[in-house]
């Protein structure tokens, strides 16, 4: 299928004269496939969007993650307008606000107190300057290829940086207890925090589960050396556990952020964390013109709500166990050395041997050719918007796609 781009590439070269790059960040053109992918969206529903020049796309990235109840969903939708009658951003916060770190604080089970912010890199952040106040220690210990935000101590692009940007910042392989314990040893009493996400889900590559001891070793080693363990579930929060992530990999964490599917599309991130840091997270400022936004808490005080009541976590991973199943038979049918990689809900595709990423690629591309919205370089997310039917629909394009595939080599 041809799909129409006419309307996407004459707006980008309108972009590219008053936007740098035209479309920047992880969805700028070349961060996914720049000839087959729309460069602008027109609107979306459910599971589905449709780009500028009336392409309809069944959606499998869900606006990179914010997306968990499905675009527009109406409930979530009512509560915003609801607010929006009454404002938005005022002088002051609004009731939603109080009503929203309640309910957080009641539903994450070791949280305490709740904070907020507009996006995850805000309080990822800000969560390790917390750590440092109640330490009153530098370093920083995170795993290497790891994505925690845009930030300088973090952030995967180079420019602008200077050398002191990550002086206080550690790495280890993910799952190598060795080099983390090393680390703690040779930086005994210097290392205030240790940031991670539940799972490894770096790009360009497969998703990496913990190992069966890794969580509890991270845990127990963070306790006996004074160190605030921080869990940056922004990306995943929402879709192993409604609950919080950490319950998923049965562990507890002191600090935790979350955003993408907590606002459901609106702009909202949140950190909880436990009594004991309460002092010390009153003496990092945290504040924006924006960040009281009370129709985004209104979103997200729903979206909690749903999670909650329709026990959506456990819904997305046992659709997405359906639709992985799914294609890694279709791939093992036509003799393709396929795997779906990281937990159903947010697996990453894989082709074995396939590190220049050519087959992913071009898988990718005949499915987009389909209408189908698989990203190949960034883990794919299952929404609860999507019906049995859409993702049969799904998995029979994507047969026809890697039918293609394996008539190319």
């Amino acid at each position: 299928m041809s799909l129409k781009r006419d309307t996407s590439d004459s707006l980008f070269s309108r972009a590219l004269k008053v936007i740098p790059g035209g479309i920047y960040g992880h969805v700028a053109p070349i961060a996914g496939l720049p000839r087959h992918f729309p460069h602008y969206t027109k609107s979306a529903s459910g599971c589905r969007f449709e780009d500028v020049d009336g392409n309809e796309w069944l959606d499998f990235m869900c606006g990179f993650g914010a997306i968990l109840h499905g675009y527009s969903n109406s409930e979530i939708e009512e509560s915003a307008n609801e607010q929006r009658s009454k404002g938005a951003v005022f002088n002051q916060p609004s009731q939603i606000m109080v009503e929203l770190a309640e309910l957080l604080t009641t539903n994450i089970n070791f949280a305490d107190w709740s904070v907020f912010a507009k996006n995850g890199s805000d309080l990822t952040t800000w969560a390790i300057r917390v750590a440092r106040e109640e330490t009153g220690r530098p370093f920083v210990v995170k795993a290497k290829g790891a994505y925690h935000g845009v930030d300088a101590w973090c952030d995967p692009g180079f420019g602008g940086r200077v050398e002191n940007d990550r002086s206080h910042v550690l790495e280890f392989s993910w799952n190598n207890l060795d080099e983390f314990r090393s680390l703690l040893e040779n930086y005994r009493n210097q290392i205030s925090s240790v940031i991670l996400t539940p799972y490894h889900h770096a790009a360009f590559g497969p998703s990496i589960l913990p190992d069966h001891n890794f969580w509890p070793v991270v845990e127990e080693e963070c306790k006996k050396n004074g160190i605030i363990l921080i869990l940056d579930d922004v990306r995943a929060g929402g879709r192993l556990d409604d609950c919080g992530s950490h319950r998923y990999f049965d562990f507890t964490p002191d600090l935790s952020v979350y955003s993408k599917a907590l606002g459901n599309g609106f702009s909202i991130s949140a950190c909880v964390g436990k009594e004991f840091l309460k002092a010390a997270s009153k003496e990092v400022f945290l504040t924006g013109s924006c960040w009281n936004d009370a129709v985004a808490m209104a979103a997200a005080q729903k979206s909690v709500q749903i999670s909650q009541r329709d026990q959506v976590a456990q819904s997305v991973l046992k659709k997405g166990d359906y639709f992985c199943a799914g294609l890694v038979a279709c791939a093992q049918d036509l003799g393709l050395p396929f795997t779906m990689t990281g937990p159903s809900s947010m697996p990453y595709p894989w082709f074995d041997g396939d590190d220049d990423l050519f087959l992913i690629q071009k898988f990718c591309e005949l499915a987009a050719g389909k209408g189908l919205y698989f990203h190949p370089h960034h883990n794919w997310f299952i929404s609860n918007a999507m019906e049995y039917t859409d993702l049969d629909l799904a998995l029979e394009l994507a047969g026809q796609a890697m039918n293609e595939l394996q008539n190319l080599n």
